[in-house]
């Protein structure tokens, strides 16, 4: 090991005592309230044979274990895991997409475009990691991207298993993080920005300059770019000027792939006709809204820039779902047309619900998470005001913030945007507020439940208790049915 003058087989990696596995390279880093390095020997007494830090963390673990001292450590373990897995992102077809909104439904309509070209894949995102569209388990709700060591085990067991393409969404933690430092993505792609995540990256500058860096030569062979987006243009003069090969996607024929048509909206489908380099493509795309409709076309521009079967691609894009994004809930006749969606951001609520006002009156629910990017709660409620016809000012996930005070903010939000006709409700937390959504909706209206999407659990005062809005959504309009064939 460089730095101990000692030489050992490793067997694994890991940054977690609790994880680690006799044989494995335990890696110290800094953290806010502690080093890593400290417990170096917790690790050592676990099995680690070594340990990988920095200059501090090799001064506060003492001589417990064989040393290798890095300036970067989390640099050096993604190619140590990477390594120590048999370099698995080498065998495989690797597809990296990253954005503030789109970056799950695109990568789940790519999945389904390249499975329909009978290639086997492996899906790792914000919903969990799939191997030919089967769920493997260890799904997460707050990690988009894993940590390095759990990320090469994964493409190590892909690769066993026969996956030939990785689909992965990347975040800008995991950018920032170095947590995809050893990937170079065959095909990288850039679904937009917008404002997310201000409470890690401090401000919007450095949140896009993190995502900026997936677009480099040392990441990226080729990229596939959303144009419409200003911040899309920046990163293709840079890749250009990088010398990758770039697809461009957008709403107009300026781009390499684009919208040439697009026809009613029926029970949440839409026909699209797009272009793709020449060529064009016609499909039922399976997901409301002109969002989704240039998330469709990036995961085209995706197949065409590795030189895949697009119309084949087209076809597994009619069949695709996407959980928790513009899902669909289905309550039956006389029921209204729901939909649940992850948004969490203002530009994602604006999407979510412009998806459904050419068709329907539209009831919004959403609150605002605790604990992170407080800035972006009144934009939220402004946002649903100006697009809804209701707004249901609820519970996201609270955390340790007070649940009312976090509503607030929303509300306030919603209630200065002071648009004729729309009404603003506090419906308390969120069980109640989907209830009064739905006695608030006609049959020929739409409930769209933002903020929580595919999560399964609400986490208030610390605690995570069971909570799915679909399956919530069912059970409120059971009630409601109940009680009203009582009167």
């Amino acid at each position: 090991m460089p730095g101990s003058g000692a030489s050992v087989r490793v067997s694994g990696v890991t940054l977690d005592t609790r994880l680690v596995e006799p044989g494995d390279l335990f890696v110290g880093l800094p953290g806010r309230h502690h080093h890593g390095a400290v417990f170096a020997d917790r690790a050592a007494r676990a099995g680690a044979v070594a340990l990988l830090t920095d200059p501090d963390g090799a001064a506060l673990a003492g001589p417990v274990l064989p040393l290798a001292v890095v300036p970067d450590p989390r640099h050096a373990m993604a190619f140590a895991a990477a390594t120590v897995y048999g370099e698995p992102a080498a065998a495989l077809t690797t597809y990296g997409i990253t954005g503030t909104q789109g970056k799950t439904t695109t990568a789940y309509l790519l999945d389904a475009a390249l499975r329909a070209s009978k290639i086997s894949t492996g899906l790792i995102g914000t919903v969990g990691f799939a191997l030919d569209g089967r769920d493997l388990g260890g799904s997460r709700t707050t990690v988009t991207t894993p940590e390095s060591p759990e990320l090469q085990g994964l493409l190590g067991y892909l690769v066993e298993h026969g996956a030939q393409a990785l689909v992965m969404e990347v975040s800008s933690h995991a950018l920032a993080l170095g947590r995809v430092d050893a990937v170079v993505f065959d095909v990288a792609a850039f679904t937009g920005f917008g404002t997310d995540h201000l409470d890690f990256h401090g401000d919007l500058e450095s949140y896009f300059e993190a995502k900026a860096s997936l677009f480099t030569s040392g990441r990226a062979r080729s990229v596939v770019v959303n144009v419409d987006d200003v911040r899309g243009e920046v990163l293709v003069g840079r890749a250009r000027a990088a010398g990758l090969p770039v697809t461009t996607v957008g709403a107009g024929p300026y781009a390499d792939v684009h919208r040439m048509r697009l026809g009613p909206t029926k029970q949440g489908r839409s026909r699209l006709v797009a272009g793709v380099r020449g060529e064009q493509v016609e499909l039922w795309l399976p997901l409301p809204g002109e969002h989704n409709v240039r998330n469709a076309l990036t995961a085209l521009a995706m197949v065409a820039a590795a030189g895949g079967d697009v119309l084949a691609a087209a076809r597994g894009l009619e069949r695709a779902s996407v959980p928790g994004r513009m899902q669909r809930v289905d309550l039956g006749e006389g029921g209204p047309a729901v939909f649940v969606d992850f948004a969490h951001t203002p530009e994602a609520v604006t999407a979510a619900i412009g998806a459904l006002t050419d068709a329907y009156r539209v009831v919004a629910v959403l609150g605002a998470g605790g604990d992170r990017d407080p800035g972006k709660r009144e934009p939220m409620g402004a946002a649903a005001a100006r697009a809804a016809d209701v707004v249901v000012v609820t519970d996201d996930n609270p955390r340790n913030e007070d649940p009312a005070a976090i509503r607030a903010r929303v509300l306030a939000g919603a209630r200065d945007v002071g648009r004729a006709g729309v009404q603003v409700v506090d419906g308390g937390d969120r069980r109640a507020a989907i209830a009064t959504a739905l006695t608030l909706a006609g049959p020929e209206d739409a409930v769209v439940v933002l903020g929580k999407g595919h999560e399964t659990g609400q986490e208030i005062a610390g605690v995570v208790t069971p909570f799915a809005d679909p399956d919530v959504v069912r059970d409120a309009w059971a009630t409601l049915v109940a009680g009203r064939a009582r009167t």
